[in-house]
């Protein structure tokens, strides 16, 4: 049996006065709201999400995610706000030219393995070998000051 798809791209109708259907133009109902408001509205509404929302907002529509992807502000407060490494780590990825999206990945990936060694994850492990993938990660000296200590309490 052959798939049918029931959504037709070439009826696009929208309503006149009289509520009939025109060929050709778009639904006002159905119009993706960042297209009709100016960038900086989509942004500001954007910014009321979390993280996590803004990033499957991102993968709604390649209108929203061109939107989020664009706008270094909404990446900006988040990245200042969550638990960074350091301040200097994040001054440096600002300098070498990293946006701020890319800055809140990659210090969140930091406080992620911090969080782990700090809580006593990796306190058995006898050789580097032990070591699981994707639990190092380049620490500043301050952070891994603050693991030793940590372990040597333990």
């Amino acid at each position: 049996m052959q798939n049918v798809c029931k959504r037709s791209n070439s009826a696009i109708f929208s309503r006149d006065k009289a509520s009939n259907l025109i060929p050709g133009d778009q639904d006002p109902l159905q119009q993706n709201f960042t297209e009709t408001l100016p960038t900086e509205m989509s942004v500001r509404i954007f910014s009321e999400l979390d993280v996590r929302s803004l990033c499957r907002a991102s993968l709604t529509c390649r209108h929203w995610n061109d939107i989020i992807e664009a706008s270094d502000q909404l990446w900006r407060s988040y990245c200042l706000t969550v638990l960074a490494i350091c301040r200097r780590e994040v001054d440096g990825d600002r300098l070498v030219g990293c946006t701020w999206k890319v800055t809140l990945v990659r210090n969140y990936r930091k406080g992620c393995a911090k969080r782990r060694w700090l809580k006593g994850r990796y306190s058995n492990i006898r050789s580097a070998d032990d070591i699981p993938p994707n639990s190092m990660c380049p620490l500043d000296v301050e952070t891994w000051g603050e693991i030793l200590e940590a372990e040597l309490d333990r």
